[in-house]
């Protein structure tokens, strides 16, 4: 019985926490404002735009110059 879940490890990964994601989304934000977007203007953002922006830093901070 026990072999089964220790071959199964899909049942014994850990589920992500609402907790760990708000803080992760705090810390994405953080990171455009200090690149240089206005606060009010990330505060627009939702998490997919976010993300979006992130993924190429220089384009945000060029823009932002």
């Amino acid at each position: 019985m026990a072999t089964s879940l220790q071959r199964n490890t899909n049942r014994t990964r850990p589920t992500k926490s609402t907790g760990a994601k708000a803080k992760r989304t705090k810390v994405q934000r953080r990171r455009l404002v200090a690149l240089g977007m206005d606060e009010a203007a990330v505060a627009a953002l939702n998490s997919s735009e976010v993300r979006a922006l992130l993924k190429r830093p220089a384009k945000v901070s060029a823009a932002n110059k």
